[in-house]
């Protein structure tokens, strides 16, 4: 017969472990919740009127285009990385780094010669506005992701050359843009996912601090805390359909996070903020729970 003495540590373990994943799901689901009744009780979008900022003109197969780039303090800024932060994550292929940007719809204008054009409005956050104005580098980036936008969103391609307009700001009129609203039930952070009264490990791989939130119906977003890491080098990264788990070099970090919604693992993505010392990964949801 089995001794008892020996079994109730192993019990007490499955069933802290099946608490935890309890808690887990309903912290999930009351965020989830939230978030549909935020959806029907504030509008769904706000409507914002963008500042001029500067003006580019290209071409595409249909003409002349300009993009007057725009900016509003609605917008919400980008991850405050440093130039070498950001340029390090770019080599790296890491697609962690989004600028939110307004794109508008298309208008047809005069050029200054009087000639039939297409104008575009693309609006970002006005403080990141003023830092992009000292940096040739985030300038440049800008153009590059409202482009590309514009291209995707319109099926347009775009010339790749391009050039800023000197002394004009805009072309034609800026028009007031509709823009999601901020919504961002925030789940709590879980910490270890230990449970107040559960015996944590006195040996091991350190489990990391997880914060969760839903950025968006189908877009789920982590970070987690790696005060020891400096950089990415070592990291390694996993993520199932419902399951996320992270080891770090060196075993100094070990997450096994199970997580009730249905992860699109093909379209996840993850960068690692040097100066916060955390990772963060974008998850896009297949589907919500009901």
């Amino acid at each position: 017969m089995a001794d008892l003495k020996l079994l109730v540590p192993e019990l007490n373990e499955v069933e802290t472990m099946s608490a935890e994943k309890a808690r887990f799901e309903e912290l999930l689901l009351q965020a989830s919740k939230e978030l549909q009744q935020a959806q029907t009780s504030r509008p769904e979008s706000t409507q914002i009127q963008p500042q001029p900022g500067f003006c580019i003109k290209t071409n595409s197969s249909e003409g002349k285009v300009f993009i007057n780039i725009c900016h509003s303090p609605s917008i919400p800024p980008p991850a405050d990385l440093t130039e070498d932060e950001l340029l390090q994550m770019l080599e790296e292929d890491q697609a962690g780094f989004r600028i939110p940007m307004s794109l508008g719809e298309p208008h047809a204008e005069l050029d200054a010669k009087g000639q039939g054009c297409t104008a575009y409005d693309v609006a970002v956050n006005s403080d990141f506005y003023r830092r992009m104005q000292n940096s040739d580098f985030l300038r440049e980036l800008v153009i590059t992701i409202a482009r590309e936008g514009l291209e995707d969103k319109y099926s347009l391609p775009l010339n790749p050359e391009w050039r800023i307009l000197k002394n004009r700001p805009f072309l034609g009129s800026i028009s007031q843009q509709n823009i999601r609203s901020q919504q961002r039930p925030r789940i709590q952070e879980l910490g270890n996912l230990y449970m107040p009264n559960s015996p944590r490990p006195e040996k091991g791989p350190e489990k990391p601090h997880l914060n969760l939130w839903l950025e968006a119906p189908d877009l789920l977003l982590a970070e987690i805390d790696l005060p020891k890491l400096e950089g990415a080098l070592g990291l390694s990264l996993e993520i199932g359909e419902n399951r996320l788990v992270m080891g770090g070099p060196q075993q100094l970090y070990h997450l096994d996070a199970y997580i009730p919604l249905r992860i699109s693992c093909d379209e996840s993505k993850a960068a690692f903020h040097q100066k916060r010392k955390q990772l963060m990964v974008a998850m896009p949801l297949l589907s919500m729970p009901s």
